[in-house]
């Protein structure tokens, strides 16, 4: 059985307002659990109280996808900020940086001379 391989690259991820849509998720997991309170003796009666809970779960796990998304937003504002401050003072440490390329260079032919070596062998 031959291995499945993709004919077409992948799209790029979609952004858009995470924070708000985890948010507008989670009290709408909370809203349905308040909203199932009263009726807990009809789900008891009915073995049924895996859906209060599962509603409850689902706000708790929730709180936990708040923290991390507004985690994650936070850092990709810092990357972002500090790209583009990197943007800003990238032409005048343009030398600086040519130098350490410079630098990276001679060591990086040394390194070039190291896959040679195994096709010397053969």
């Amino acid at each position: 059985m031959a291995k499945w391989t993709a004919q077409h690259e992948a799209p790029e991820p979609l952004e858009g307002p995470v924070v708000a849509t985890i948010t507008g998720g989670t009290i709408l997991w909370f809203a349905l659990f308040l909203v199932q309170l009263p009726f807990y003796g009809w789900f008891a009666d009915r073995d049924l109280l895996w859906w209060p809970w599962t509603c409850a779960a689902g706000g708790a796990l929730g709180l936990i996808g708040i923290w991390y998304v507004r985690g994650r937003d936070a850092a990709l504002k810092r990357h972002a900020a500090e790209r583009a401050a990197g943007a800003a003072a990238g032409p005048a440490a343009g030398p600086v940086a040519g130098q350490a390329s410079g630098a990276s260079g001679a060591s990086g032919a040394s390194g070039a001379a190291s896959p040679e070596a195994p096709d010397s062998e053969r």
